[in-house]
């Protein structure tokens, strides 16, 4: 893949760097996005029948048990090579912010601590009453089919995600939001671009001056705006760019 002399240097010279992370950077790790993952038993559901809170507290047993599912899949994932990468870019600038839609951890498995999750995490648990995030909230001895209980209040847990009809949490949005109008380079990787509010970070980006660089298996639309399009699955073209970028290193 050739990378523009120009693309080369910018980043050279950049200070200031976000990256917006979607379902395709966890693809190469195989985990299916949210929607390719329903399949067996789970093919009788839509996602957005399970993924809300009226759901849960209807049927709280059959939404935690998709979640245990979920939850299962995904624990047998390791961190990619484009995971890692980020890593390293987050340590060569010297300001940097990663921004994720993915719920896995993989990018805090990886190693990346400048980091937002806006759809929170799937591997924590929280309060369904309370709101508040539980640690080590699983008991030995609760039922494995029935959410565990809240051992502050005895409210049900459910997982820290961001439901259907719920906001994003608002420290995340606002550092998200602070990253993109400051930086001078903004990475959308793996982002179909389309679900907001995060899809709006890369164009806040773009009206605040920065270079966006789009790295995707697919055309978005965001690509047609995109300084430059690195087309190609991010495993492969992100430590790629890297090493262009800093040979040697």
């Amino acid at each position: 893949m050739q990378i523009p002399p120009k693309l080369l240097e910018i980043l050279r010279n950049a200070k200031r760097v976000a990256v917006l992370t979607g379902a395709g950077i966890s693809a190469d790790s195989g985990i299916p996005t949210f929607r390719d993952a329903q399949h067996g038993l789970w093919s009788r559901f839509r996602p957005e029948d399970l993924a809300n809170a009226a759901a849960f507290e209807r049927d709280p047993k059959l939404v935690w048990g998709w979640y245990e599912w979920r939850r299962r899949a995904i624990a047998g994932a390791a961190p990619n090579p484009a995971h890692a990468a980020l890593v390293t870019m987050e340590h060569r600038f010297p300001s940097f912010m990663l921004i994720t839609q993915n719920v896995d951890g993989l990018h805090a498995a990886a190693g990346s601590r400048s980091m937002v999750e806006l759809h929170g995490n799937i591997m924590r648990n929280k309060c369904f009453a309370e709101n508040i995030v539980v640690e080590n909230g699983i008991a030995d001895s609760h039922d494995p089919e029935a959410p565990p209980t809240c051992p502050h209040c005895g409210a049900f847990l459910r997982p820290d995600v961001v439901w259907f009809g719920e906001s994003l949490p608002e420290a995340a949005m606002l550092a998200a939001d602070k990253a993109a109008r400051e930086c001078e380079v903004f990475f959308a990787i793996g982002t179909s671009a389309a679900v907001m509010p995060a899809a709006h970070f890369p164009r806040i980006a773009l009206e605040s001056g920065a270079v966006l660089i789009e790295i995707n298996r697919d055309t978005t639309p965001l690509s047609g705006a995109a300084h430059a399009v690195l087309r190609g699955p991010a495993a492969l073209v992100l430590p790629h760019l890297l090493k262009s970028t800093w040979p040697g290193h």
